[in-house]
């Protein structure tokens, strides 16, 4: 026998770290809800802005509370699952502080701007190998203690684990590719339609395998441990796992229907999503069930009421997620804030409530209190909790599907029923409000949860006592029979009765390497396909690369967040057509480093916006966009108007995008800032003879002429090539009758 003990020091610091940071997300979500419904919210400062503070806000909510909940749950369970203190004290220490550095590193940066704009991988190239660091740190630490463990049985929690390293890895180092400009700068290794293919191959899984499946991991540990009852099904849990970790892969594509990847890759997201729903509910029934019987002990302690719910949001999304995928479902909710319900069922009912469930287990038991602080605040809590996410995410159901309808609603004669996109935005002003009560609800509850943390650690004893556990060690090569089976069973029983899996539980190698396979080789079937077929992106002639100015320009749109509320992708559809014209061809997008498609609407489409305004128009639109379109929400942007663009900073930018392919001539390889500072010229030329009050004030060196020069660029490439077959065909009817028959 063996005498050790558990290292429950880091497990308290990364639930500490936990609540801190999910108030402060949860905080940040709630301004930015506010700044929808009162866009005076803005305060007109670039760090308080809407579209900089909404990549703040997932990433806070994301990786700094769902994070550190993921690292609580994993050195707590895997060191009793496996009757063994952590490989490493320093390395467990270095994988905390290392976490809360990378967020910290967030906080500032995505305020400041700095940006790669791709969803849930917003940050920029040194924070992105800061985090691969810590993952090796936390992958390292993981593994070795599996290495001398004492339990020779994984226990199904271990799989999840086990998935979400490997899985999170392969996902982070494909998405985030990209080649240094500067030390805050980098353009993506991918262009237009591999760009957003590899983002939502990387987004979806991002929610699969860091917001799913560690819960899930948590969920069979902390879950029967607070019912005092096993897992209700041994079976179903191995084909859940399996199932889960092998599909998941493949349904990233229903993020971009009826946009401009191939239509098979669409349609390949689409089945394997739909295929989802049966392994995604046989774990939640596997959860649900292991409580048949306790459902008194459900009614009394609260612990197991957050559980229940978490559980249950967990069986929603995981419906609704599939429902979504369907073409006809997406082709209504897409670009509407019925994704943004969707993504919030998941994230504060699955995500927060398994968290604060698991949290309020833990408080008495880490700080050796024996009980809560106050049982009656936990049940007030999970109340509150309730009814604020249900007044959170049911306006935002009915946001969606108005959007979707009115967006779509055509007259008898085949007109727009609501031509001005306006017309939806201030319908659902009273929505946003009924949001902002329901986060402010949830936001409560988790400052109660606060509380009470702080007052149960107030009553901890002055020293912790470190209960000695003794185990016997494993022998280094196991000899020992394989697993036996009840009854006379041939190779078929066997295999039913999951006898081979009792075999991989005993060899972590063998299981990481065949989770490793799963994952990989799921991935591969997609993006290989994808990268190798010439004819993925057919090329358009007129389609030229950005010059110099409308390069910075584009930083900028990215920089301010602009890419949160408008998309630049048209869909074949009737009545988008009707609103933003041409329908988006790949080839459009093959210059696009990083792609801008966007996943919301909250403003109109851009992607044709070249041809429809004028200079005048996007200036004074940048300093007060209520003063041109009544009722906007859009933030104001005065700074624009005042901030000096950095021309010298332009030639890295062309130097790093010709090494990444783009065919610059050789003028703008040899100075790039002076024709920029050309082009600057001209367009406020054109400025101040449509507005003569802008006359002498230097407008060509702010960065303003710079994000107008790229507006005044979208859409005008198309527009050339569709005259180009006009003349050729006599008329442009063909292309643009195809667009809208569609």
């Amino acid at each position: 026998m063996e005498s050790f003990c558990y290292d429950d020091g880091i497990v308290r610091k990364f639930s500490l770290a936990t609540m801190v940071w999910g108030l402060v997300g949860m905080l940040v979500g709630l301004l930015i809800a506010l700044q929808l419904a009162w866009p005076q919210a803005n305060m007109g400062l670039p760090w308080f802005s809407f579209g900089r503070l909404r990549p703040l806000h997932t990433n806070a909510v994301i990786f700094a509370f769902a994070g550190n909940a993921i690292f609580a749950a994993v050195y707590y369970s895997s060191q009793r699952l496996l009757k063994a203190r952590m490989f490493s004290d320093a390395l467990s220490n270095l994988h905390f502080w290392g976490w809360q550095l990378i967020i910290v590193a967030a906080a500032i940066t995505l305020p400041l701007g700095i940006t790669q704009s791709k969803e849930y991988a917003e940050l920029e190239w040194p924070i992105d190998l800061a985090v691969v660091l810590i993952w090796v740190v936390f992958a390292v630490n993981f593994f070795g203690t599996i290495a001398k463990r004492r339990e020779r049985h994984l226990y199904v929690g271990i799989w999840f684990y086990i998935a979400t390293i490997i899985a999170v890895a392969v996902l982070y180092l494909g998405n985030n590719a990209a080649l240094p400009v500067t030390l805050f700068k980098s353009y993506s290794a991918y262009a237009g339609v591999q760009d957003a293919f590899m983002q939502w191959w990387y987004g979806h899984n991002a929610v699969a395998f860091f917001l799913t499946t560690p819960f899930l991991g948590l969920m069979y540990y902390f879950l029967p441990k607070a019912a005092e009852r096993p897992v209700y099904s041994y079976r179903l849990s191995i084909l859940h796992f399996w199932s889960l970790v092998f599909i998941y892969i493949w349904a990233g594509p229903h993020h971009l229907h009826y946009t401009s990847i191939p239509e098979w890759l669409s349609t390949l997201g689409m089945l394997f999503s739909l295929m989802l729903w049966m392994p995604s509910w046989g774990g939640m029934l596997n959860g649900l069930l292991t409580l048949r019987g306790a459902w008194n002990k459900v009614a009394e302690d609260p612990v197991l009421k957050f559980y229940v719910v978490g559980v249950t949001f967990y069986g929603m999304s995981t419906f609704e997620g599939p429902m979504l995928s369907i073409k006809s479902v997406n082709a209504l909710s897409h670009y509407t804030d019925w994704t943004i319900a969707h993504v919030h069922a998941g994230a504060l009912g699955w995500n927060g409530f398994m968290t604060f469930g698991m949290l309020y287990w833990l408080m008495p038991r880490l700080f050796q209190t024996g009980k809560l602080w106050s049982h009656r605040l936990c049940v007030t809590h999970f109340w509150i909790g309730t009814v604020g996410i249900l007044l959170y995410i049911v306006p935002i159901w009915t946001a969606g599907i108005t959007q979707g309808l009115m967006w779509r609603a055509l007259n008898e004669n085949g007109t727009l029923m609501y031509s001005d996109f306006l017309d939806t935005v201030t319908k659902l002003r009273p929505l946003y409000w009924a949001r902002v009560i329901g986060g402010t609800l949830y936001l409560a509850g988790a400052a109660m949860a606060a509380i009470n943390m702080f007052q149960t650690w107030r009553m901890r004893p002055s020293r912790y006592e470190e209960p000695v556990i003794q185990a016997a060690a494993l022998e280094k090569v196991y000899t020992g029979p394989s697993p036996k089976l009840s009854g006379n069973h041939g190779p078929i029983g066997r295999f039913a009765a999951m006898a081979w899996h009792r075999t991989w539980e005993r060899k972590p190698i063998t299981f990481t390497v065949m989770t490793t396979l799963a994952v990989v080789s799921a991935s591969m079937f997609e993006i290989i396909p994808t990268f190798a077929i010439k004819s993925v992106v057919e090329p358009i002639a007129s389609v030229k690369p950005y010059t110099p100015l409308e390069v910075a320009g584009r930083d900028i749109y990215v920089s301010e967040g602009c890419y949160n509320c408008h998309s630049q992708q048209i869909r074949p559809m009737r009545h988008e057509v009707l609103r933003y014209g041409e329908y988006s061809k790949a080839g459009e997008f093959i210059y696009d480093r990083p792609f801008q498609w966007g996943s919301r609407r909250i403003g109109p489409d851009l992607a044709r916006v070249g041809n429809k305004l004028t200079t005048s128009w996007h200036v004074r639109h940048f300093n007060r966009p209520s003063d041109l379109s009544p009722g906007s929400i859009m933030p104001s942007y005065p700074w624009l108007l005042k901030d000096d663009l950095d021309f010298e900073a332009i030639q890295g930018k062309i130097n790093a995008l010709v090494k990444l392919g783009t065919p610059y001539e050789d003028a703008v390889k040899q100075d790039a800032v002076s024709v920029a500072r050309a082009q600057a010229d001209a367009v406020n030329a054109k400025l101040v003879s449509e507005a003569p009050e802008f006359a002498g004030k230097g407008m060509q060196n702010k960065k303003v002429i710079a994000l107008t020069a790229y507006l005044l660029r979208l859409g005008t490439d198309i527009s050339k090539d569709v005259e180009d077959k006009s003349a050729q065909n006599g008329s442009g009817a063909q292309e643009v009758g195809h667009g809208q028959s569609l």
